[in-house]
């Protein structure tokens, strides 16, 4: 059987290489294609790859989005010599089925080289050395029925380019991948965002590792601005969200658009997924802490995506009762706004897994970022369930010495609560996650308290206010500027 299956060229974008591994194994099961691997460096750009025919590997494409584009592979070698022997080999044993290519109405060659740059003329010498392939039509740049591909692969290293090719590949195009789709989902057009809306390329990724397909229940415990919910539902789910800010499920937190004072009225999160025709798969967001249970235990989902707050640009907050000593003089005409405390990472993501071991159906998956340090990194400390497998684990560098970890979890066994508890099929966060924030923040010097940081952050504010007075210049009330933005925000 595996006779008749054909060798494709799997080309893809060089960016977050990390990720192609986890989301190519998540298409591949959600899709149920079958595949034989013929290259083992995972880092190249240019993958070999076996499928059983064209319809299998254009499934693959049309959800893939890290794939740059799928060739069908004519003929592969190291060396130029080998490398034509093998084409006019491929070409004379296949000539039948590739009639029909070489007898279309037109055509066009395109060489690209990887890590090394030729000229136009040194492209043309290339194409013409091939001039033993029976191409009949004529030649159309814009518009050809038929695209051949020349590939050259030169290393990965721009500071030793090796003296010869390491990979010399030609085939057919055969689809693109879904790489638009992050142009068209781009945060710059898009109509709500706030300080940490998830990027487009990212959250389709998410998507993918979650395994979203059209029908299925997608829940996002902090939804924040809708990022992740948009790629989910661009896929076929229908959406849920929750958080704990009220002002930003609303839209009424302040604009992160730097020439925007104000945000509009429209702006709201079933706004975006209308602004990408997606209204239909859009159920509804809640204010909710994730901290106290809200769902009943019938309620399961397809799948989790959610990229929980780090303390960093979104506080991790949750709802907790404070005594107050002082007397009691509200009245039930009265607003009523809960006490908030830290919601340490270590217990969220804790909350986070036995959420998915809870509310996951059997084989849905749970996808969520985990920051921390990179010398900190080790195995052993990324939380695990007794009920959720870890099936992907791949890296995203930050800022200074700082990354975060894209975890996808599998339901494998149905949870029973009787059986279970937190305290024994749940395995914590190490301590040096849950000071991410401090650490963040004091990369340099000694930890200092959230109330210790303001009240020094204020005294250099004063001292700066009085230098300008020294200097004779009007100092501007910003907090006052900062209350009449507010105000505005609800007229």
């Amino acid at each position: 059987m595996t006779k008749l299956w054909k060798k494709y060229i799997l080309w893809f974008a060089q960016e977050h290489v990390d990720f192609r591994v986890a989301e190519f194994e998540s298409l591949v099961k959600l899709f149920g294609l079958q595949f034989r691997n013929l290259s083992e460096h995972r880092l190249k750009p240019f993958w070999l790859v076996e499928f059983p025919n064209d319809e299998t590997a254009l499934q693959y494409a049309s959800r893939s989005i890290a794939l740059r584009s799928i060739i069908e592979l004519f003929s592969h070698a190291h060396t130029l010599p080998e490398f034509h022997r093998r084409l006019r080999a491929h070409v004379d044993l296949h000539q039948e089925p590739l009639k029909e290519c070489f007898k279309a109405e037109s055509f066009k060659i395109t060489v690209e080289t990887y890590n090394k740059h030729f000229s136009q003329q040194e492209k043309v010498e290339k194409i013409e050395t091939m001039d033993y392939l029976p191409i009949e039509g004529t030649v159309d740049l814009k518009n050809p029925q038929v695209e051949w591909w020349y590939l050259e692969f030169w290393g990965l290293d721009p500071t030793a380019v090796p003296v010869t090719p390491e990979d010399i590949l030609f085939g057919r195009m055969m689809a693109q991948g879904q790489r638009h789709l992050i142009k068209q989902l781009s945060l710059k057009q898009r109509k709500f965002i706030g300080n940490t809306s998830m990027d487009a390329q990212l959250s389709l990724l998410m998507a993918n590792q979650a395994m979203v397909r059209d029908g299925d229940l997608v829940f996002d415990p902090f939804v924040g601005t809708g990022s992740l919910l948009v790629s989910a539902a661009k896929f076929g789910g229908y959406v849920l969200g929750a958080d704990i800010d009220f002002m930003m499920v609303h839209a009424r937190c302040r604009p992160s658009r730097i020439s925007q004072k104000v945000r509009d009225k429209d702006e709201s999160i079933r706004a975006n997924l209308q602004q990408y025709g997606c209204a239909d798969r859009y159920m509804d967001v809640l204010v909710a802490d994730f901290s106290n249970p809200l769902w009943h235990r019938r309620i399961t989902f397809d799948s989790i995506i959610t990229d929980p707050p780090y303390g960093i640009r979104e506080a991790t907050e949750k709802v907790e009762n404070k005594l107050n000593p002082k007397e009691n003089t509200r009245t039930a005409t009265m607003a009523h706004y809960p006490s908030t405390s830290h919601y340490s990472l270590q217990h969220l993501y804790a909350d986070l897994l036995q959420f998915g071991a809870t509310h996951l159906k059997l084989g849905g998956r749970l996808v969520c970022w985990l920051p921390f340090h990179r010398e900190d990194y080790s195995e052993t400390m990324l939380p695990q369930h007794t009920h959720l497998r870890l099936v992907a684990n791949s890296e995203q560098q930050l800022a200074g010495n700082t990354a975060r970890r894209l975890l996808t979890y599998e339901k494998h066994m149905e949870y029973i609560e009787e059986a279970s508890s937190s305290d024994s099929v749940t395995q914590l966060a190490t301590p040096s996650t849950q000071e991410f924030r401090d650490r963040y923040f004091n990369a340099n010097g000694a930890l200092e308290s959230r109330q210790e940081r303001r009240m020094r952050k204020a005294a250099l504010r004063e001292q700066g206010r009085q230098e300008m007075e020294m200097r004779g210049k009007i100092h501007s009330d910003g907090r006052a500027k900062k209350c009449e933005l507010n105000k505005a925000r609800f007229n």
